[in-house]
């Protein structure tokens, strides 16, 4: 009899996500397991919308819990904590979340006298990529440690001034709904223009100028987008729909940076067919995402229609934006137009560009339970339930041959066909109450390749033990966690049990590496 030459013989990938031992109980009063620091402030920020509501914590408490975990690994591991703060910001697409958690990692640490690891300026500066954010991080900052600002923090906030801020950017962002204009933000970190933008001086001088003496401020020439912008605010209302309907209006809208929000207003009029029809072409695709229902409303042409639906499910626009895929759910939950289905449906094949096509034979587990009916954010329609059968559909879809199963009190298998579109898979899913994740894999598991397991991780009191024990050891068992809370719901870190998270598809690419041997080390890690 073989005693080591066995299907699990090969070498054993392990991730990073790893238990203490310690057990805990689930909000739902399941046994759970503690994970370390590192593994839970990593799982509560890829799925954390800074101040908002989930199921089982509420804001106020969530928000707490992240900012405690990265006060302490600042100082106890400040190199980790730097890195996925930036992780946080780019690839992980969590804005919000990046911009406290360099706050607090700054405060922290000064708080400590810390020095070791990366400079504080240097996390500050990291997390901010939009032009808005400096003023947003300010904004965090006062409110919840007043108005003095520490060094690191306004250098690393005039770094990323010097960066961000052009002619564009102040159109768009510098206005009097923020609290912090940009004329504010450069009085209090004294930022000196970039020497290699020879234009920068004058765009500072002018944001100050128009934050303090607005009436007088003039645009200055050297940046040419605000002197366009300036000749256009300077037409006669009566002249500016001849510039929407001229056939350069287009590109005199773009040169203007005017973006579709502001050109009602300078309109003063609606946003009709020729409006929508002059500024489509410099909108981004996810703001040509948002707005299907007002083109349809407004009649705009099947010409620009098609010009529209190209550049929404192209491959590098989808890359480019950024979005999670369940964006392009609700985009095609609310369109009006069936011009806009297939596009959406493009587009949302191609957010989903890292799930591999897994061999063998594989179950697919997707939680459907109330908790994971939990709004993503107040802002969103869409709940953890939707986002975990994008991706459980989208997994047996690509896979060999593959079983889903949506499971919550009851449990039933859902039927893929070959070539189906995901959005036809999500139809089929159903509600199914509370949390039996141990029931659910006791009654699909049949000598499976791999197990994958989509859910919040919070199973009820009625489940018994470890579900991930009810699983040979060695098969591999991947859980993807949508909610990043405190306690799961089995042991991770250790051969064949692997815990990922977030709301993007980005942690699939750790799948072919842990099978074939390889360590998943953390997203930022080279």
């Amino acid at each position: 009899m073989a005693r080591f030459n066995t299907r699990g013989a090969g070498p054993h990938g392990t991730s990073r996500v790893t238990s203490t031992g310690r057990m805990l109980r689930t909000h739902e009063g399941g046994r759970g397991t503690e994970r370390d620091a590192r593994s839970e402030l990593f799982l509560l920020s890829i799925a954390n919308f800074v101040a908002q509501q989930t199921f089982y914590e509420d804001g106020t408490a969530r928000d707490d819990r992240f900012a405690r975990l990265v006060r302490r690994l600042a100082v106890e591991d400040p190199e980790w904590t730097a890195g996925l703060l930036a992780w946080l910001r780019g690839e992980g697409n969590m804005r919000t979340a990046a911009l406290v958690g360099a706050a607090e990692y700054v405060k922290a640490r000064l708080d400590a006298g810390a020095t070791d690891g990366p400079s504080n300026r240097q996390v500050i500066a990291s997390v901010l990529r939009r032009p808005d954010e400096p003023g947003e991080l300010l904004g965090y900052w006062t409110a919840t440690y007043g108005r003095a600002l520490p060094k690191p923090v306004k250098r690393g906030v005039a770094d990323a001034v010097r960066r961000l801020y052009h002619g564009k950017s102040l159109l768009k962002y510098d206005t009097s709904s923020k609290g912090y204009r940009f004329g504010d933000i450069l009085n209090l970190v004294h930022a000196a223009p970039d020497p290699d933008k020879p234009w920068q001086g004058e765009l500072f001088r002018y944001a100050l100028d128009r934050r303090h003496n607005p009436d007088t401020a003039v645009p200055p020439d050297a940046v040419p987008v605000l002197a366009a912008h300036r000749a256009l605010m300077e037409l006669p209302v009566a002249e500016r729909r001849a510039v929407v309907t001229a056939p350069d209006g287009p590109e005199r809208l773009a040169a203007a940076g005017i973006t579709w929000e502001a050109l009602a207003g300078w309109l003063q009029g609606p946003m009709d067919k020729a409006a929508w029809e002059a500024v489509i072409p410099s909108m981004g695709a996810m703001a040509l995402v948002r707005n299907l229902r007002n083109f349809d409303e407004a009649g705009v042409s099947d010409k620009v229609a098609r010009r529209v639906a190209a550049k929404i499910s192209d491959p590098a626009e989808v890359a480019r934006s950024r979005q999670f895929p369940f964006r392009y759910l609700a985009a095609y939950q609310h369109a009006p137009s069936l011009r806009w289905a297939y596009p959406l449906e493009q587009a949302l094949g191609h957010s989903l560009a890292n799930v591999p096509a897994l061999p063998g034979r594989t179950l697919i587990l997707v939680d459907r339970s109330g908790s994971m009916w939990d709004r993503l954010s107040e802002r969103s329609e869409l709940n953890r339930a939707d986002a975990a059968a994008i991706f459980g559909s989208a997994l047996a879809l690509r896979a060999e041959s593959a079983e889903l199963v949506q499971f919550g009190t009851t449990s039933s298998s859902l039927t893929c066909r070959p070539g189906e579109s995901v959005l036809k898979v999500l139809e089929r899913f159903g509600s199914l109450g509370g949390t039996d994740t141990t029931k659910a894999v006791r009654r699909f598991y049949r000598g499976h390749d791999r197990v994958l397991i989509v859910t919040d991780e919070q199973y009820t009191y009625h489940a018994q033990g470890d579900p991930t024990e009810q699983i040979p050891a060695d098969v591999p068992v991947y859980t993807w966690n949508l909610a990043g809370y405190r306690a799961g719901h089995g042991a991770s870190g250790g051969p064949n049990r692997h815990v990922f998270g977030g709301l993007s598809d980005a942690a699939f690419r750790m799948v072919p590496l842990l099978e074939r041997g390889r360590d998943a080390d953390w997203p930022w890690v080279a």
